[in-house]
């Protein structure tokens, strides 16, 4: 058969779009997080609800005041802004008379970002102003880069970062673990202001063995519990609660580096219940599938001269 130009453009668009269906396997990857990943453990049944990481956050981070309601001279956040990195917000139920249980009763839980082993936000930026360092797994916004579409709003599935609307040259705003005290050999402030040990800085690999230790404990027993740092060597000896069997944050979307324990469920909390995988990572499978070699693309493209072609053809022949 001779070949012509219609058989080479049938021939392209059916190769391209075969070589853009190729394994998945080969497109997909999995984030793992560093070796030396830093994080946060929050342990909700330790929090008292003083508000003295928040006061922290604001100094270290040098944040405007966020009043809410009548009082407009008091930082009085209620929820994350463009103005608070993190707040501490309450579960009530009933008569709300004992912390730590469920029925008429109470708790606290630190919001912020949670620093994701695969970031949905670093995923979603088109111009790299998310971004996860390499070593600490932080997750840092460049303000240089970003061009303020917001994606990464949109994306994270926690609700996490802020849009600074009220500027007239507005940047995106979240937790970026006060790396900038890291870099001097500090520790996250609202960790370094925490008087209970209820938020607690290190490596996330001894976090998280310190988390599971601590779902082990017998509720109403004291136990040691550490202050600030947990390499520090500083702890107070308090009751251990109830705990729910959960570290929140180990496994969801792949995992993050800041962890919460809880004795109340993790929903009355306003934690959202996640899947393991992460989303960045299914979307990027599916987008690197396709685009891989820009296969997708030239087969699309193959395509269509291809039924332009054949209805000019037709149209010719119809005259």
């Amino acid at each position: 058969m001779a070949i012509t130009r219609r058989n080479l453009l049938k021939a392209s668009a059916c190769t391209g779009a075969l070589l853009a269906c190729g394994s998945s396997a080969q497109a997909a990857r999995e984030a793992a997080m560093p070796a030396g990943a830093l994080g946060i453990l929050y342990d909700s049944s330790l929090c008292i609800g003083c508000q003295a990481c928040m006061v922290g956050c604001k100094q270290a981070n040098d944040m405007e005041p966020d009043p809410e309601g009548g009082q407009t001279i008091w930082d009085n956040p209620a929820d994350l802004s463009s103005r608070t990195l993190t707040v501490i917000k309450k579960y009530e139920e009933g008569k709300a008379r004992t912390r730590n249980q469920t029925k008429d009763g109470f708790a606290f839980v630190k919001l912020q970002c949670m620093h994701c082993a695969d970031p949905a936000c670093v995923s979603a930026c088109p111009v790299s102003a998310m971004t996860k360092d390499a070593e600490t797994g932080i997750v840092s916004y460049n303000k240089k880069a970003c061009i303020g579409c917001r994606y990464c709003q949109i994306a994270c599935p926690y609700n996490i970062p802020k849009f600074e609307w009220h500027k007239p040259l507005p940047q995106i705003v979240k937790c970026e673990l006060c790396r900038h005290l890291i870099a001097k050999g500090g520790i996250s402030a609202c960790c370094a202001s925490c008087p209970t040990g209820a938020s607690l800085f290190g490596p996330v690999e001894l976090l998280k063995e310190e988390a599971h230790r601590r779902l082990l404990y017998e509720a109403g027993h004291y136990y040691e519990f550490p202050l600030h740092d947990i390499r520090s060597g500083r702890s107070v000896v308090q009751p251990a609660a109830l705990y729910k069997q959960k570290l929140y944050g180990e496994k969801e979307l792949g995992g993050s580096q800041v962890m919460l324990l809880s004795a109340v469920d993790f929903h009355h909390l306003g934690m959202p219940e996640l899947p393991d995988k992460s989303y960045a990572s299914t979307t990027e499978t599916i987008q690197h599938t396709l685009y891989k070699g820009m296969f997708l693309p030239v087969a699309l493209l193959g395509g269509l001269v291809y039924f332009v072609k054949k209805n000019a053809e037709k149209l010719h022949d119809d005259e």
